[in-house]
């Protein structure tokens, strides 16, 4: 029994810091209706602030439990006015555009935090001294529960209350809520929302310093917090129903008591466990524990496909001008061309997203689940069964479209940020189970030696990549043509009308879904003969976003666009690397500039601009 009140307690704990977390990014969201990536980037300003205030610069603050706790503060603080900074630099500039594009952007935003703390704080993690005062430990049934852990579970209902009696009982918190419920109606009755959303944005970064903070006492502060904790905090403010304060508080508990009697029960599912429970509550209420129908902001504008040049003739030099630069390249050897080859996957694995994307308007932020199943898929029938090639790209599509087939029914009748976070557990379950199944994928180490090309054939390997991303973009082109197009284009913005003509939009989305999944299927299985190996990166957020930034820099309504964005990600993270070493910043700057500047791709930057001229003269 006693075992099971410490699971309970540990759960509690963690639960506090989720909560914290999400509290945090459910105020942004509700406000601003920006789903801000960078959210776990203020959570480790705020741990390795407070650390380094405690451990280099005024040590003598640890001794006293009310210095720790105003070092504690100050880490807050800090998350606060940086993300002040940050809404006064860039939020505010991307309120008006739809919220993939704010995605990607904040996403370039923790990259470039990530290095601007590397750079001020050093590479090395730093620990902490326990909180002074709470030492010791508290006796359950011969075991042990810290002094400090209960502190922290005490300091999540307070935290809700000051949150409740903060929206509740003053004119900021129900200018909050108005402006959650309807923010154009606020505007409309004179209230200013600059102001109102500034202050959020700083409450809601404090909150997740402060989340970070709390952590020192239990882990060492370090330079992979962000990416750790804000996943599992999308889940918790997702589970609990996006704008929901109390509908956070629960998903938190919830979440909190999946994650510990995870690791102590099914240590090897336990991020399972956690995404498992997120598409159980959504799949029962679609929109969260306590989610309601919110003011969704700035809606997708209803663009057409874009066939850039348009003519046959144009189509056909912008091909001959890739195959000139793939043929540039294989003559300049090894470093070109493998940089080429990782380009030209990555085009592939971008037509695959964005033809689901553009046409059928559905988002996913773990299209890398699907890249990850071809990549296994195609080393495990080289490994297991010795199929050559073409035999390891077959089984890669089938085991990424099998998935598809089994799961798409259920995934795409969901929309918007829940099917992106519902894409995302899947791609993270992938991940874990890739990580955990050692006996199989070999887990961390990865699956190597991979010999499905030989230097003999690596010629026509790279001839096969240039023309399988051509036929992918032609096979987009076409599609974007075809009825099928057409009926996605319709179900994509105007689906109550498309309904009521006899459309199945149900299975118009669940098809584009398949066949997206296939085709990304098809890269990861390419991406594991490039390499020669396989690891659970493969199925990593890292690769999902790789695939965003694609279509999103070159434009997601471009025919082109994942070429370009393909050519812009590959090289411009090839050359700021050499010798640069802070050059993941440069490039979420990069990211940043290109999403404000050109939210619509940089080859979509004529068609945006007369999308908003049109706009301004029909007065809409």
């Amino acid at each position: 029994m006693s075992f099971y009140a410490i699971q309970f307690l540990n759960g509690l704990s963690y639960a506090t810091t989720l909560f914290i977390m999400a509290a945090g990014l459910t105020l942004i969201f509700g406000v601003t209706r920006i789903v801000n990536f960078a959210h776990g980037s203020f959570f480790m300003l705020g741990a390795l602030f407070s650390a380094h205030w405690l451990v280099d610069w005024f040590p003598s603050w640890s001794e006293s439990p009310l210095l720790y706790a105003l070092a504690m503060f100050l880490g807050a603080l800090s998350a606060a006015v940086t993300g002040v900074i940050a809404e006064f630099l860039l939020l505010r500039r991307l309120y008006a555009v739809p919220q993939l594009y704010q995605l990607v952007a904040t996403f370039g935003l923790s990259l470039f935090l990530h290095d601007a703390m590397r750079w001020v704080f050093g590479p090395n993690e730093v620990f902490a001294p326990r909180f002074a005062g709470l030492k010791g430990s508290f006796e359950i049934g011969g075991e042990y529960f810290p002094q400090y852990q209960v502190l922290t579970i005490a300091l999540g209902p307070l935290v809700w209350l000051g949150l409740h009696l903060l929206l509740t009982r003053t004119s900021f918190g129900t200018r909050i809520r108005a402006a959650t419920q309807d923010r154009a109606m606020l505007a409309a009755l004179g209230i200013n929302p600059a102001p109102l959303m500034l202050l959020t944005v700083g409450l809601g970064c404090a909150l997740a310093g402060l989340g970070g903070a709390l952590q020192l006492p239990r882990e060492p502060a370090h330079l992979q917090m962000d990416l750790n904790v804000v996943v599992e905090t999308f889940v918790v403010v997702v589970t609990g129903g996006l704008g929901s304060i109390g509908g956070a508080f629960i998903a938190a508990v919830l979440i909190g008591l999946v994650h510990a009697f995870g690791i102590s029960l099914f240590p090897q599912a336990t991020l399972v466990l956690v995404f498992v429970t997120m598409a159980i509550v959504l799949g029962v209420r679609p929109q969260g524990l306590l989610g309601q129908a919110l003011d969704a902001g700035p809606p997708e504008v209803a663009h057409q496909f874009h066939h850039t040049p348009a003519t046959r003739l144009g189509a056909w030099l912008v091909s001959g001008l890739l195959v000139a630069v793939a043929m540039l390249a294989w003559i300049k050897g090894g470093y070109w061309q493998s940089l080429v080859s990782d380009g030209l996957i990555l085009v592939i694995l971008g037509v695959s997203l964005q033809s689901m994307m553009a046409l059928g308007g559905l988002v996913s932020f773990g299209h890398a689940a699907f890249f990850g199943l071809g990549a296994y898929g195609a080393a495990l029938a080289h490994s297991h069964l010795a199929w050559g090639l073409p035999g390891a790209l077959a089984a890669g599509c089938l085991a990424a479209l099998g998935v598809a087939a089994l799961l798409g029914w259920v995934l795409v009748r969901s929309a918007g940020v829940y099917l992106a976070m519902l894409s995302l557990a899947l791609a993270q379950i992938v991940w874990a189970l890739a990580s955990q199944s050692v006996a199989l994928t070999g887990g961390d180490n990865g699956m190597i030696g991979l010999q499905l090309v030989s230097p003999d054939t690596r010629s026509l390997f790279f001839a096969l990549l240039v023309g399988l991303a051509l036929l992918s973009v032609g096979a987009l082109a076409r599609l974007s043509r075809s009825t099928l197009g057409a009926a996605l284009q319709a179900v994509r913005d105007a689906p109550e009308r498309a309904a009521a003509s006899g459309l199945p939009l149900h299975w118009i989305k669940y098809r584009i879904y398949v066949e997206s999944a296939t085709l990304a299927g098809l890269a990861g299985g390419l991406f594991a003969a490039h390499q020669g190996a396989v690891f659970p990166s493969v199925a990593a957020v890292s690769t999902s976003v790789d695939a965003l930034l694609v279509i999103l820099l070159g434009g997601v309504h471009q025919l082109w666009g994942a070429c370009a964005g393909a050519l812009i990600l590959v090289f411009a993270a090839a050359e700021l690397g050499r010798g640069f070493e802070y050059w993941r910043g440069a490039l979420g700057v990069l990211v940043m500039v290109i999403m404000v500047f050109a939210p619509s791709g940089l080859l979509g930057v004529r068609w945006f601009a007369l999308t908003r001229r049109r706009s301004g003269a029909t007065g809409t």
